[in-house]
């Protein structure tokens, strides 16, 4: 097969930290707060300019509490679950590492001895109308490392009684979220704004907000977990009065990433953006014999991690370590060339590959990557 001669513009199709918005420069940074205390006015007006252009573009109501915390989606959704978890028995849903990481939280850290566990293989999901609408239940929206997502909020009880504990890292700003199914929210801005990393967002309805102020959990809590002092709720984290330090050129950063999505019309334009990347694989993947999505019901397919595993017989028939060996080559021989980087898949994922599809990522380097795929494939398997 001959070379493409078209490559991507912007080859950068990591799943997190995610490719900067179209245009982006350095320059985007120069208004940063440095050099002064975040507690300062200044600071403490650029954080809660990050919240309320959260608020706007996300259309969040206006009684759910929105907060900044430390340690990125993980740092959000441990806070959430170390905070909250307890009163209730819990459903956890695993089809994925990072549904497994809070797993293991669940069971291991917080032992929790009233939790039950629905668990599927990579490409699948649990059958969600088994969680029990008076237990909490934690899930990812959009399984990061399967590019597996739930299709809709259907299954989400309206007269629940238990709490919802929604990891949204790769799913705000792609998916249609209905904040009324949704008690706790969390994300990180390396995601589809293309932000910096280890900042965290949090998005708390007025039932997890009682919960906080009529349940204290019997552990200890470190400080940059506490949501509560003295038995009230540290309402100051909601207008951008951090818990710790955070970065002030990462704030910067995602209030231009903010408004970027602002200027386009807000998260039903970035839904569009991301929808149009899929589909660009999807017909890649409809003329393509030897790669097919993880994914295994064509409705739960992700919109932002892209996973694709290869289904050629000859590929198939090989062992394991040979299979990543293999396609670890194909993703060496693409960043070499230049055309794509990070886009192999999840470490604990099946060997295949992962192309962000995120709303900064163009469509245009999308369909540029793709024949390149075709030809790097061809070439490893013609070697061998």
């Amino acid at each position: 097969m001959q070379k493409p001669d078209l490559k991507p513009k912007c080859p950068n199709f990591s799943s997190g930290p995610c490719a900067k918005r179209p245009g982006w420069s350095l320059d985007a940074l120069s208004g940063a707060f440095l050099g002064r205390s975040h507690r300062a006015a200044g600071g403490k007006a650029k954080l809660k300019e990050v919240i309320d252009l959260h608020r706007s573009t996300l259309d969040i109501p206006d009684d759910y509490k929105i907060g900044i915390v430390a340690a990125s989606d993980t740092g959000a959704i441990e806070m959430a679950m170390w905070s909250m978890m307890g009163i209730k028995p819990v459903d956890v849903l695993v089809w994925e590492n990072f549904g497994g990481e809070w797993m293991e939280d669940v069971v291991q850290q917080l032992k929790l001895d009233n939790a039950t566990t629905f668990k599927t293989p990579y490409g699948g999901l649990p059958d969600l109308n088994q969680v029990n609408k008076d237990h909490d239940v934690v899930f990812t929206w959009n399984g990061t490392t399967s590019g597996v997502r739930i299709p809709n909020h259907d299954w989400i009880a309206d007269d629940r009684t238990g709490l919802t504990f929604c990891d949204a890292t790769s799913a705000v700003f792609a998916y249609d979220l209905d904040w009324k199914k949704l008690d706790i929210t969390t994300w990180s801005w390396q995601k589809v704004l293309g932000g910096e990393a280890a900042h965290g967002m949090i998005v708390l309805s007025p039932r997890a907000v009682e919960r906080l102020n009529n349940y204290t959990p019997d552990r200890a809590l470190p400080k940059i977990f506490r949501l509560m002092k003295k038995g009230k709720l540290l309402d100051g984290v909601f207008v951008g009065e951090t818990i710790n330090t955070p970065s002030m050129l990462a704030v910067e950063d995602c209030i231009d990433a903010l408004k970027w999505v602002q200027n386009l019309g807000g998260y039903k334009a970035t839904m569009k953006r991301s929808e149009a990347n899929l589909n660009a694989v999807k017909s890649w993947v409809t003329k393509t014999e030897w790669a097919q999505f993880l994914a295994e019901n064509p409705d739960t397919i992700s919109s932002t991690s892209i996973c694709l595993k290869v289904v050629d017989p000859w590929f198939t028939a090989l062992d394991d370590d040979t299979q990543k060996a293999k396609l670890k080559s194909i993703a060496a021989l693409l960043e070499k060339e230049h055309v794509a980087y990070d886009m192999g898949s999840y470490v604990t994922a099946p060997a295949g590959f992962r192309i962000w599809g995120g709303a900064t990522v163009e469509t245009s380097d999308i369909e540029a990557l793709l024949p390149w795929l075709n030809w790097a494939y061809n070439d490893m398997k013609a070697k061998g």
